[in-house]
């Protein structure tokens, strides 16, 4: 008898146990020219989903926004790191400080995630019982304090002073670590976190150049998308897509002036040099070029996955930001950010510009989710069971998938990368005359 072609294929297997066990990845582990991609259940299994929020999210430095945003004591920003809700603050010295959103006394969530300062007097304040905290996470009152709105001539009732075995020292708020390197933000779970810098790796060198802390946010969008968070990061972090998906990209950033960029750190690198200038259909001219730059930085593209989730876009005149938000196997939240460099506080044609950049980026990421979300419709077929790696232009997915097990397995490495030799260029194909 034939077997029938559209009879439903049975689903894949899912046993967690195998999620962190070495030999499931063995495909993956080989050298890149041999390698398969990562185990399709890395895409779509809820139960994968649920670990790598721990091992991978909650164990590492994650990009959750920028330093712009907390530039002064009491402005905050209320973010999400696996699942788990921070504050991330400046105290009354302006000292960087994160904690729990969680309120020490029954829990409750203090601040609402649109929140931009912690309250008044400069304080965090419960909204359940009115227990209080000052910005270096100190518990100032339980609740009696300045400012409380407790009724006059009941101060009395809610005095807990006298209170047996309680002292107010040992329920301040739960810490977060939290650091900041250029425009972006940083914040990471762990207990007992290793520097940022180890995380980073060279880019700190990389971008000396760039006076990235000076950098501002000037426009923002999100994007809800039906994939699965390494889907978005993997179609970033190679142009082999990009004759045919992005016709309009193409054209100022052409397919052979592509080339690898990347040392050793939790990131992959690419870049295109020349930066082509704007045809018809846009692109990425709209702002003045930042003047100190010199050299391979005053003509390039650098484009930097930050692992585990964050896509860096840096041109001489401005900078696009994508912060990836896992919230499901095969949903992530997308915010989009456009920045500019100092030099363009004062440029009565930025915000022309700005309208091109954003409407030119805006385009491009369509293009991309577009396409994304079709990986997530096809890898959730149970007739695919991985793919083979195209050596020539995937070596960046390898890498960051191989970071991606080191984490589901144990592993706490940092990887190596191509050697510095301070050339300007590592092409797979030599430049056009």
């Amino acid at each position: 008898m034939t077997a029938d072609p559209h009879a439903a294929l049975p689903a894949r297997p899912v046993d967690p146990a195998r999620f962190t066990d070495e030999s499931t990845y063995r495909a993956t582990r080989l050298p890149v020219e041999l390698s398969s991609t990562l185990i399709p259940d890395a895409y779509t299994s809820p139960e994968f989903f649920v670990l790598e929020r721990e091992k991978v999210f909650a164990a590492g430095w994650v990009a959750v926004g920028f330093a712009a945003d907390v530039d002064r004591p009491g402005a905050c920003v209320v973010v999400e790191v696996a699942g788990r809700s921070v504050i991330v603050t400046r105290n009354r010295d302006g000292v960087l400080r994160g904690f729990h959103n969680v309120c020490r006394h029954r829990a409750t969530r203090l601040l609402d995630p649109q929140a931009r300062e912690v309250g008044r007097h400069g304080r965090i304040r419960c909204p359940y019982h009115s227990w209080t905290y000052d910005t270096d996470g100190t518990c100032l009152g339980t609740p009696l304090f300045e400012g409380s709105d407790i009724p006059a001539g009941q101060e009395p009732v809610f005095d807990t002073s006298v209170a047996k075995g309680f002292d107010r020292a040992d329920f301040g708020l739960l810490p977060v670590a939290v650091d900041t390197w250029g425009f972006l933000l940083f914040v990471n779970l762990a207990a007992d976190p290793a520097p940022l810098a180890t995380q980073l790796g060279d880019l700190p060198r990389r971008f000396a150049d760039y006076r990235l802390e000076q950098w501002v946010p000037r426009r923002r969008r999100t994007y809800d998308v039906a994939a699965n968070h390494k889907l978005v990061g993997e179609n970033f972090m190679e142009y082999y897509h990009l004759p045919w998906v992005h016709p309009e990209l193409s054209r100022v950033s052409r397919f052979s002036d592509h080339y690898r960029w990347q040392g050793p750190g939790m990131y992959t690198g690419m870049c295109t040099t020349p930066v082509s200038r704007d045809s018809e259909a846009g692109g990425w001219d709209g702002l003045r070029p930042l003047s100190s730059l010199g050299g391979p930085d005053a003509e390039s593209g650098r484009f930097v996955w930050l692992f585990p989730s964050t896509a860096l876009s840096v041109l001489p005149n401005h900078a696009f930001v994508l912060l990836n938000r896992p919230v499901a196997a095969n949903r992530t939240v997308e915010t989009a950010v456009l920045l500019t460099h100092p030099e363009s506080a004062d440029d009565p044609s930025a915000e022309d510009g700005l309208d091109e950049l954003e409407k030119f980026w805006d385009l491009v990421n369509r293009q991309d989710l577009e396409i994304v979300e079709r990986v997530q419709q096809g890898i959730e077929d149970p007739a695919y069971r991985g793919g083979r790696m195209c050596f020539r232009f995937e070596e960046p997915l390898h890498r960051f998938q191989n970071m991606i097990i080191d984490r589901l397995v144990g592993l706490d490495r940092v990887p190596d990368g191509d050697p510095d030799d301070g050339a300007t260029t590592t092409r797979m194909f030599p430049n056009p005359a």
